[in-house]
């Protein structure tokens, strides 16, 4: 497949992986070779339950077997669709009760920051140096990483940048300020955790000067941090959260959550202040309410924090300077972007799957399925180990 894979299909790289799927089960995903690999990503922190998960699938196909798409987003009362808004809003503090849903995190982050300059009347957006956000033009424009958006300017105007964790630096949030938008933990930037109540003091100042405080939960959310969504680590309550990736059980979706006072203003003046075709598709929202079921009816979340801690316990080697991170949002950190190349590209040849981070070139990503077992955990570790051990060794030599 790869020679039609280069030609026809566009890429965003010049060297793609090119593995080519056979199919995936469990913590595994197959090439056609019928090799095996061990899969430490998760799709990018996306197959919260990991692949084929039984549940899912069913509710993909029972759904499938009553209706796809039938209308535009917001029209018609769809089972699925509104089973989910409802189980998400339980799950949320009280002033987070009304959800838009739409199709990737990126297009929640453009609803997100529209609705919150529909709510305060202003123009100013705050970010975070080094933040990701999406790949859209609103989302790039709140991107913290200058050699990734230079080549698509002009971007939003009146965009401004804080540096992660800075205290001096919130007092930029004025009375000018619409919102700020940040990363519950940074992912792009190497999984940086929020310190001394840094959250906390976010939503201080928001307050002070009637600025919204959006959290982005498209990577943390989902039990990925051993809570439903990363804030709920650190006592304290957005005015809009957005979500992607690890709600659809693998399936594309995205949503933003406020409260009703405040999703109410995108249906007037103007109406249709926010629309999407697909938002909210019967069978992408049956996966999303399954994966959700599947999430709060187990003790997968608790048992995060547990795997976290055997990964943590595994990853000790010369060539590991630390491991970032929550639960299973975690980073082994090298010394180099050289080390860390040559240990995720051998490790795919030994039938691990690693991955990058976008900013970070000595981060290693681990973020594998919440369903990953504990042999699986102990299995994949023993890998990097070994092929550390072998690169410390051809340096020696």
């Amino acid at each position: 497949m790869n020679p039609d894979f280069i030609k026809y299909q566009a890429q965003t790289s010049p060297y793609p992986l090119g593995m080519e799927v056979s199919h995936a089960i469990g913590s595994y995903i197959y090439d056609t070779n019928d090799k095996k690999y061990l899969d430490f990503v998760a799709g990018v922190s996306a197959c919260t339950l990991g692949h084929q998960h039984p549940r899912v699938n069913q509710a993909i196909k029972d759904q499938l077997d009553k209706y796809s798409h039938v209308m535009v987003y917001g029209e018609y009362s769809q089972s699925p669709a509104v089973q989910y808004c409802k189980m998400i809003a339980s799950l949320l503090p009280e002033s987070l009760n009304k959800t838009y849903l739409v199709n990737s995190g990126t297009e929640a982050i453009e609803g997100s920051l529209k609705l919150a300059k529909r709510v305060t009347g202003r123009s100013q957006l705050i970010s975070c140096h080094n933040a990701y956000h999406g790949n859209t033009m609103g989302s790039m424009s709140v991107m913290g990483f200058e050699e990734r958006k230079q080549a698509f300017r002009p971007l939003l105007p009146d965009v401004d940048f804080i540096t992660f964790n800075s205290e001096e630096d919130l007092q930029k949030i004025t009375t000018r300020t619409a919102a700020i938008l940040l990363e519950t933990i940074q992912g792009g930037a190497g999984f940086i955790q929020p310190e001394d109540n840094f959250l906390q003091k976010v939503r201080k100042r928001c307050d002070e000067v009637g600025a919204l405080m959006i959290v982005d939960e498209i990577q943390p959310g989902f039990g990925r941090t051993g809570k439903l969504f990363g804030f709920q680590n650190y006592d304290v309550v957005p005015d809009i959260v957005v979500m992607g990736k690890g709600m659809g059980g693998g399936m594309p979706v995205g949503a933003f959550t406020a409260s009703a006072e405040k999703m109410d203003l995108l249906t007037e003046n103007p109406k249709l202040g926010h629309i999407t075709t697909f938002g909210g598709h019967p069978v992408i929202a049956s996966a999303c309410l399954a994966t959700l079921q599947e999430l709060t009816e187990t003790n997968l979340m608790a048992e995060t924090l547990e795997k976290e801690k055997l990964f943590r316990s595994l990853l000790v080697h010369p060539l590991i300077t630390e491991v970032r991170g929550k639960g299973l949002m975690l980073a082994a950190m090298t010394e180099s972007a050289d080390i860390t190349n040559e240990v995720i590209l051998t490790c795919q040849d030994r039938g691990l799957i690693l991955f990058w981070l976008l900013f970070e070139g000595c981060a290693i990503r681990i973020t594998p399925p919440l369903t990953i077992s504990e042999d699986e955990i102990r299995e994949g570790c023993a890998i990097i180990l070994e092929v550390m051990d072998e690169m410390m060794k051809k340096n020696k030599n």
